[in-house]
């Protein structure tokens, strides 16, 4: 087993980080400029980001390389950059964590669908290859596919990444509430299908990220682990679902809020807790807090 596995065999709950789209763009980064970009032209910002998490108590931070596929990278014309940005991408948040804090290199999806004959899956796969081993060879030890609603680009991505890195592998889909009271992707993905996708291509960690707060995040939760009770599970949980405030959204949750629930979401069986849109590093140093004292 990786890094990854082994320590959250020895800690059992680890505390990954918060939002990192929302601090770009409180550090200047315009709404149409590629945020992985700014691995090599502003790599102290992202540094900063980067060393924000760990100080606040986080065993695990991200990568700024969520958009780091050769597709999301093409309209700006970085295609030809992939494994020098994701490279980057890692090498700063390796700094900022030392040997203190694992590092988990994050590929999001990529916007292309193979079933719509949009791109071949060899293709597919050769992009996240290469994503990954930029990852790699800047140091990650670990790769998180997140935010995911299509179980085969998911696939794809999971068994590109363990051809390419040989690390441990997590990967967490993005689910809503149906009216029925369902937890599905916006492509019908439901729980079940999802882990049994995953577990096939060799992910090693497994979960859910976005879409969610913490309340919903429970609910998931505990509906994976009524199909496996040994998978190691990953949650990255929204600031409470959003709202539509003064012309822009907002993740209403305080730190003060959304910290307390993250007592039941380890007794559902999360094994790594941490935040996604709308969180700071003071909603991940009360969550850390809280998490030591279980």
């Amino acid at each position: 087993m990786g890094k990854i596995i082994d320590a959250i065999r020895e800690k059992k709950v680890l505390v990954s980080d918060g939002a990192w789209g929302t601090f770009l763009h409180q550090k200047g980064l315009a709404v149409q400029e590629c945020p992985e970009s700014w691995n090599l032209s502003r790599p102290d910002d992202v540094y900063d980001i980067a060393l924000s998490y760990v100080e606040a108590g986080a065993d695990i931070i991200l990568t700024n390389s969520f958009g780091g596929s050769p597709w999301k990278l093409e309209p700006f014309g970085l295609r030809d950059q992939v494994y020098a940005l994701n490279k980057a991408a890692a090498e700063i948040s390796r700094r900022a964590a030392g040997d203190r804090v694992l590092v988990l290199g994050s590929m999001g999806p990529t916007g292309k669908m193979v079933m719509m004959g949009e791109i071949s899956e060899e293709e597919l796969l050769e992009g996240f290859r290469e994503q990954a081993r930029g990852l790699k060879d800047g140091g990650v030890d670990g790769i998180v596919v997140e935010t995911m609603s299509d179980p085969e680009e998911a696939r794809m991505a999971i068994v590109a990444a363990k051809e390419a890195t040989g690390l441990d592998v997590a990967c967490t889909f993005t689910f809503s509430k149906t009216q029925t009271g369902e937890f599905r992707t916006m492509m019908g993905t439901g729980v079940k299908e999802y882990l049994e996708m995953a577990l096939a291509a060799g992910a090693d960690i497994i979960g859910a990220n976005c879409g969610n707060g913490t309340a919903g995040m429970i609910e998931i939760v505990k509906e994976i682990r009524a199909l496996d009770s040994e998978i190691p599970v990953l949650v990255h949980a929204n600031a409470g679902l959003p709202k539509y405030q003064d012309g822009k959204t907002v993740f209403p949750e305080s730190p003060a809020e959304m910290a307390p629930q993250i007592k039941e979401l380890v007794a559902a069986g999360a094994n790594m807790v941490g935040g996604c849109c709308g969180t700071t590093p003071e909603h991940i140093r009360q969550m850390a807090r809280l998490v030591r004292s279980l």
